[in-house]
């Protein structure tokens, strides 16, 4: 049994937490990056109006999957980044440290990583071929999965936007494989994606989902 998912991030919310529209330089990479997506069966986004725009201006009808819907920012969402850093610079600071915690009343990592790694974990094993539409943090969590990481890594692992991240499941494994499809870098490697070709500890068909974001489930 052989899944092929890949991973397609949209904008990042560098300036903003939550649902941002695209800008006219956001839908320009956008439009250039389908001529370096992987040939695919089936294509799923996450429910935001962003994730549903780029899937349009890549001309895929995507299926709308609320397992891929981004974080929960709680009281954040819609606010800047800086404004929030001023605001309460410590519940931020606690925020990109602390995998527990929730100082908007939204969503912890720990519990986003739990949410799409039980998404992942329940793919059907005639999968196939799959492309999925999702925000950067929802893209970095199913890595942290994949790939059997603490959740702390959570953070490491910035996804540059429109690039995509290539998950395989086959013999017991999850690999992991990264590819830059922006129209500036063309195919290759990203510095600031430490993933290329890393493989997760080898489990049994069945252990599939019986771990979640790097931990082994109750």
């Amino acid at each position: 049994m052989t899944i092929r998912l890949t991973l397609l991030c949209t904008h990042p919310a560098d300036t903003a937490f939550g649902d941002t529209p695209l800008g006219e330089r956001e839908l320009r990479g956008a439009g250039a990056a389908v001529a370096s997506l992987p040939a695919h069966s089936s294509a799923m986004r996450s429910p935001s109006s962003t994730s549903a725009l780029t899937a349009a201006v890549l001309g895929l009808k995507a299926a709308v999957e609320p397992a891929l819907r981004d974080i929960d920012y709680g009281t954040w969402h819609g606010r800047t980044v800086d404004d929030i850093a001023a605001a309460d610079p410590y519940g931020y600071s606690a925020w990109l440290t602390d995998p527990d915690a929730a100082p908007h009343g939204g969503e912890t990592v720990r519990e986003l990583c739990h949410r799409v790694a039980h998404w992942l974990s329940i793919l059907p094993p005639d999968t196939g071929r799959a492309l999925a539409i999702a925000e950067p943090a929802v893209v970095q969590a199913l890595l942290v999965h994949a790939l059997s990481a603490p959740v702390q890594a959570f953070w490491t692992l910035r996804i540059p936007p429109l690039h995509t991240v290539s998950l395989t499941w086959h013999d017991g494994a999850w690999s992991a494989q990264s590819a830059d499809t922006s129209s500036t870098r063309g195919p290759g490697r990203h510095p600031t994606l430490p993933i290329t070709a890393l493989t997760a500890p080898r489990r049994t068909v069945s252990d599939r989902g019986t771990h979640l974001c790097g931990e082994r489930a109750a």
